[in-house]
């Protein structure tokens, strides 16, 4: 039996021994993805006992049931010799009841490791298993979710392309369409991306990485910045989840432009009563702008003020989703090479024959061993590359104008190359969303402006242009006297008044 000194001892000696064996596994070259990956899970598990190592280590050291003390007394005690050789017949009793019993040193196990590093085994050349699809890393899998996904009701139907190129724009789903089934599918996507990353990069501490994600999430959540969740200004329709922003409305009079049936829908939404004419559903439904519901009388809602209890539960439900997405893009923009492999991949698949796949992949087998000197492919002027993987031609690249820049402040001067994605850009989530930050409806008026300034006076230039085409009764309505003359209703009801009708 080993004594507590002995125990620590071997624990120092393996902590040496693993951290010499971390640092050799580092400065050892690999020249391909799955010595890469092979090296980083040889790594983690030395790390993993390294840690263990520590933890007993610690536990020794502070001896809370006092084993260590007593035994450093009897070493140092008035019969020192005696404890010297009392253990030493111990060491000889258990040689002579055990004569065959060969003691294999710490330092065997860790020339083992380095023989396997240096020259692994076949059996060893997998630390970490892939589907035949993921190409050892190289590829992502993600044909289950995409089944999930084109099962999703209410979700348009795409190809396994047209999903690799959006299947991380959560954000264009409406809310409404976000059920339970929805949430299992990013449920789904995102237990597969942790557990690719983990696979891929096994060092990585993802732990750490939610908590941060979880606090920046909780900032953007609380200041409405989220993409896909919005939090909308100006009334109390927007703590009640209803859709419609009473910001964009400057009169009663524009809210009954909506119609009966968008008026009732809102204020059922907020537990107002939902009865009357026109006039009186939009003035009862724009009396609520800038206020909370906590601000509004009494009268204005059919039995009671509508509950906080399910509205929380709501909000929470809808925040849980929200992190739920957030983690989905942390992991798609980790994976952005991947992602970007794959979809080359799948291209390239598709666009051959039934013969030619099955080469292909007898040659990608081939070629990871030589992929060395490929994965960094000679690009000076820093081209996009092709569905290849090597830059495109540079005449390919000034025929789409992809050398000239274009700046949009309301994206937060984000740089856009090329005029197809220029033009792309004011349809997609961030400048929608810098326009909503503006107070600005993101409308065909504003195409092609990109400055803050030149938005904000043109949507002045609209409103005081809506204003002057707004129908006047005062001075637009006509009415006619017993003599067949037409006035407008102001100067009738002044002859009225007068007497002189």
């Amino acid at each position: 039996m080993e004594t507590l000194l002995e125990q620590q001892r071997r624990y120092h000696e393996e902590r040496e021994r693993l951290m010499d064996g971390m640092v050799k596994e580092m400065l050892n070259k690999k020249s391909t993805n799955r010595d890469q990956i092979n090296s980083d899970h040889r790594q983690k598990l030395l790390l993993d006992r390294y840690v263990d190592c520590c933890v007993n280590l610690k536990d020794l050291y502070e001896d809370k049931d006092g084993l260590r003390k007593e035994e450093i007394a009897a070493l140092s005690g008035p019969n020192e010799f005696a404890e010297f050789y009392s253990r030493l017949n111990n060491i000889r009793e258990f040689h002579r009841r055990h004569p065959n019993e060969v003691c294999i040193p710490m330092s065997m196990e860790f020339e083992e490791l380095a023989k396997l590093r240096e020259n692994p085994s076949e059996e060893n050349a997998n630390m970490v298993e892939f589907t035949d699809e993921e190409g050892y890393g190289r590829f992502l899998d993600l044909h289950e979710c995409y089944e999930k996904y084109v099962n999703l009701k209410g979700i348009d139907k795409v190809d396994y392309i047209a999903y690799l190129n959006a299947f991380d724009q959560l954000y264009d789903i409406p809310k409404e369409k976000k059920t339970a089934e929805y949430v299992k599918y990013v449920q789904m996507l995102l237990e597969y991306l942790l557990d690719y990353c983990t696979r891929i990069k096994p060092l990585f501490d993802y732990n750490e990485e939610l908590e941060k994600l979880q606090s920046e999430f909780e900032k953007q959540w609380d200041n409405g910045t989220f993409p896909g969740w919005p939090k909308e200004t100006g009334g109390a329709l927007t703590h009640s989840g209803a859709h419609l922003d009473l910001s964009a409305f400057s009169s009663w009079e524009e809210l009954a432009s909506l119609g009966l049936d968008r008026l009732k829908s809102a204020l059922m939404a907020l537990g107002l009563k939902c009865g009357g004419t026109l006039e009186e559903r939009a003035q009862r439904l724009f009396n609520t702008k800038g206020k909370t519901i906590g601000e509004l009388p009494a009268h204005l809602f059919t039995k009671a003020k509508p509950g906080k209890t399910g509205k929380a539960k709501d909000v929470e439900k809808m925040k849980d989703i929200a992190f739920l997405e957030n983690q989905v893009y942390h992991f798609v923009e980790t994976l952005s090479e991947q992602r970007q492999a794959t979809k080359d991949n799948v291209q390239r698949k598709q666009a051959r024959t039934e013969g030619e796949r099955e080469d292909s992949d007898v040659e990608v087998t081939e070629d990871e061993s030589e992929e060395e000197d490929d994965d960094v492919p000679y690009n000076p002027k820093n081209l996009p590359l092709g569905w290849d993987g090597k830059p495109i031609p540079y005449w390919l690249y000034k025929l789409h104008g992809l050398n000239i820049n274009y700046n949009c402040e309301i994206c937060g001067n984000c740089i856009y190359k090329g005029p197809k994605a220029f033009q792309k850009h004011f349809a997609e989530w961030r400048h929608a969303h810098g326009m909503r930050c503006l107070g600005i409806p993101n409308t065909a008026h504003f195409a092609n402006v990109t400055q803050i300034e030149d938005a904000v006076a043109l949507w002045a230039n609209l409103k005081n242009s809506k204003e002057q085409e707004r129908w006047k009764p005062d001075t637009e309505e006509e009415y006619e006297d017993n003599s067949g003359n037409v006035v407008n209703k102001k100067t009738y009801e002044d002859l009225k008044r007068q007497g002189l009708l």
